[in-house]
């Protein structure tokens, strides 16, 4: 590793250690088979069950500090568990374990002219360092699809849910050696030392990719300061478009719930692009308002409801993850989709229309990791797409893109099955 990590000298000596415990224990977990791996989560699943008081206990306190250092309530959203969301998690976990296993999958097999086959496999990509702030979820989601794609993870969750990601990760590891795999195929960073992160960046030849989860800032640093290969999700700047055609009681459903179902998460909807010749367009924003949620328009849309406030240039650039919408008035498909080309961080946009061609268009001429006909943004979720837990987004163009479940973590070799063929011309005995 460089010396030039902007961590000291025993945190990067921690990342190293702990990155080579990771890479013994994923070859040790490439090598089991999938009923194991299988097992290794259902047994992490019922050790969450199990463990649920004291992980509840760890969050309650993570809450309170949170509450107490002035935490907004979109972060606060994220990091809250209780009862149901933590049998979500563990739910989660277990259906990983019963998704079709990507590892060993022959990709294609063809013929070289020279006479041998040639197979590519699908294996694991090795160790993958996953640094992510807020959501405690994270730690079961990316631990379960590492373990189940052959992977190891390291990961270095936020200091806002430190004790909620310790009880967690205490709980899936214990899992993981009840059913015999290696335990250290999961490590959770035992310091919340800014260093580390640092340290994890520039570990190139020990840690094989990097996720990134959180916000800009924390997305833009590992882009910039990363030595490792990254898979990186940006801001959730989601767009729905309401074309002239479409059906007014389904625009009004699906665009209160693209906004404010859960408000704090990237698949939201954060802004709205209504069609100036929708005809319902007052229905909707009183919708909006009536809900709670805060409209920063575009002359056009202030004059529909005087409660819309000014949008400043920023709004149309600001992932809010909060009840407020910036709201737009366009002429056609081509403004709305030039909008989107302008602002858009290709996350997940969306168009709500009865008329085909014009939403076989948007379908097509969006350049988006995801985008929807006639559905919430909020199904922007590996879970919903039937993925099981996912990773991240991935808005890049490279490697994954959309949710990043368990394909996303694997990559290829090829395999060369000769008959004796040789390459250089006449061989001599």
């Amino acid at each position: 590793m460089s010396a030039n990590t902007d961590g000291g000298s025993d945190t990067v000596a921690l990342v190293e250690q702990l990155a080579r415990r990771g890479r013994a224990a994923q070859r040790s977990l490439a090598a089991s088979d999938t009923a194991s791996r299988a097992r290794g989560l259902e047994q992490a699943a019922a050790a969450i069950r199990e463990q649920a008081p004291a992980i509840l206990t760890s969050n309650a306190r993570d809450m309170e500090a949170a509450r107490a250092s002035g935490l907004s309530p979109a972060m606060l959203d994220r990091l809250a568990l209780d009862e149901a969301r933590l049998t979500a998690i563990a739910d989660a976990v277990a259906s990983v374990a019963r998704l079709p296993d990507p590892v060993g999958e022959e990709i294609d097999r063809r013929e070289a002219p020279a006479g041998m086959t040639l197979v590519r496999r699908r294996i694991p990509v090795g160790l993958i360092g996953i640094i992510y702030e807020s959501r405690p979820n994270v730690t079961a989601d990316a631990a379960a699809l590492c373990v189940m794609s052959g992977n190891a993870a390291l990961l270095r969750g936020g200091s806002e849910a430190v004790h909620s990601n310790r009880a967690l990760h205490a709980a899936f590891a214990r899992g993981l050696a009840d059913a015999g795999l290696p335990a250290e195929a999961v490590q959770l960073l035992p310091t919340q030392d800014r260093a580390a992160v640092g340290a994890m960046l520039q570990a190139a030849g020990l840690i094989d990719m990097i996720v990134p989860r959180g916000g800009k800032g924390l997305v833009a640093r590992v882009q910039a300061d990363a030595r490792v290969p990254v898979l990186a999700h940006l801001d959730g700047l989601c767009h729905t478009y309401v074309h002239a055609a479409a059906d007014p009681e389904m625009a009004e459903a699906i665009v209160l719930d693209a906004k404010m179902r859960r408000t704090g998460i990237c698949g939201a909807t954060e802004t709205l692009l209504l069609d100036a010749a929708f005809p319902a367009a007052g229905k909707v924003l009183a919708t909006l308002l009536d809900a709670g949620c805060e409209l920063r328009g575009d002359a056009r849309a202030r004059a529909i409801d005087p409660r819309v406030g000014e949008a400043s240039a920023e709004d149309w650039d600001t992932e809010y993850l909060d009840a407020v919408l910036s709201v737009a008035v366009v002429d056609g498909p081509e403004a709305a989709m030039a909008h989107v080309a302008a602002h858009s961080s290709g996350h997940t946009d969306a168009i709500v229309t009865a008329d085909d061609q014009v939403a076989a268009r948007f379908l097509a001429e969006v350049d988006s990791a995801i985008v929807m006909h006639n559905a919430s943004t909020q199904f922007a979720d590996g879970g919903e797409f039937g993925l099981g837990a996912e990773i991240g987004i991935a808005t890049g163009r490279l490697h994954a893109r959309g949710p990043v479940a368990l394909e996303g973590l694997t990559t290829y070799k090829w395999q060369v099955l000769g008959h004796g063929e040789v390459r250089g011309g006449e061989v001599r005995g």
